[in-house]
């Protein structure tokens, strides 16, 4: 099979990925092994391939917002066979702990995450644990439905732990791939959402997908905000979230990784507003999105590009120089 792979950690600019020939890899007891028919790239890609998220072993295949049927199945899952399913960056928990005993596998010790420990989707063929899958809503063609696998998830579980999903005014900082399905969530359960962004065409994203109002993180937003969610990598923008922040409101941080955060008055965290991180997601999280996706119904915003021009999206993502999402497509 032909593959994307990353020998060693180095920035986008000097293409670190190689396409490769290699094996088909083997179901194992409990794993299925899916032919990848879309796999969008996500800024924690970027993060993975230069080097930021420790990198458990090498080489690896990246890539973890992956459609696909599955063609082979070990025996404890061969109910799938010929599905189209998905699978998002957590790709397996030890289900013992006392976080995934109490619904929050996300935050295992022992988590495994699609394109890191495990190979991942920038490749023809991927194998999988069969109960980290999901099936797929009809309706949605395989490139629209890749980026609800992370972008569409974290960015749910962030409004869902800003308490954006009892709607009221929302901030969202930062208007990539998870900002544009979030804001089609948040609209659907009655937020007014102001966008704060510097780039001309996501301001214009935005407001195509009802953004209430769209300007510089700098500006002030017509209305205080009731919830905030930061998916900008920016620690500056903290602070400034918290300072547009209603009493009681939380901010909540959606990024895998972000820049240091400045020091602030503590005036602008009193009157119990709270600032949040959000790490990873659950199965859970993954088939409340998938569901909402069909029920609002969500539309992603896509460019296709071929398998090979893996390098080319990922300093694409790196540069801001997409709008929506890129997917990377096989074959």
């Amino acid at each position: 099979m032909q593959a994307m792979v990353l020998d060693r950690p180095a920035t986008a600019e000097a293409r670190p990925l190689a396409a490769k020939t290699l094996p088909e890899p083997e179901p194992g007891p409990t794993e299925v092994v899916l032919k990848v028919a879309a796999c969008a790239v996500c800024r924690t890609d970027l993060h993975t391939v230069e080097g930021e998220l420790p990198l458990p072993r090498l080489p690896l295949i990246p890539g973890h917002q992956i459609v696909g049927v599955v063609e082979r199945a070990g025996p404890g899952a061969a109910d799938l066979l010929g599905r189209r399913v998905g699978v998002a960056w957590l790709g397996g928990a030890c289900g013992a702990c006392r976080w995934c005993r109490s619904g929050r596998e996300n935050l295992c010790p022992d988590a495994r995450f699609t394109g890191l420990q495990r190979d991942g989707g920038y490749a023809e063929r991927v194998a999988v644990e069969a109960a980290f899958t999901y099936p797929i809503p009809d309706g949605f063609a395989d490139v629209q439905a890749a980026p609800l696998l992370c972008a569409g998830v974290i960015g749910y579980r962030a409004l869902r732990l800003a308490g954006a999903m009892a709607g009221g005014t929302l901030g969202i900082f930062g208007f990539g791939a998870s900002a544009h399905v979030a804001i089609q969530v948040a609209r659907h359960v009655g937020c007014d959402v102001f966008v704060f962004t510097r780039a001309a065409r996501h301001q214009e994203h935005a407001r195509a997908l009802g953004a209430a109002w769209a300007g510089f993180p700098e500006e002030a937003p017509p209305a205080p905000l009731d919830h905030a969610v930061i998916f900008s990598p920016a620690g500056e923008q903290v602070p400034l979230a918290l300072s547009r922040l209603e009493r009681g409101g939380c901010v909540a941080c959606a990024g895998v990784t972000m820049s240091d955060l400045p020091g602030f008055p503590y005036e602008r965290l009193y009157q119990e507003r709270v600032v949040r991180s959000v790490a990873n997601a659950t199965r859970a999280d993954a088939r409340e999105l998938l569901a909402l996706a069909a029920a609002v119904p969500i539309t992603t915003t896509v460019e296709a590009l071929p398998l090979a021009a893996a390098n080319e999206a990922l300093l694409r993502v790196k540069r801001s120089r997409v709008t929506g999402a890129l997917v990377l497509v096989p074959g």
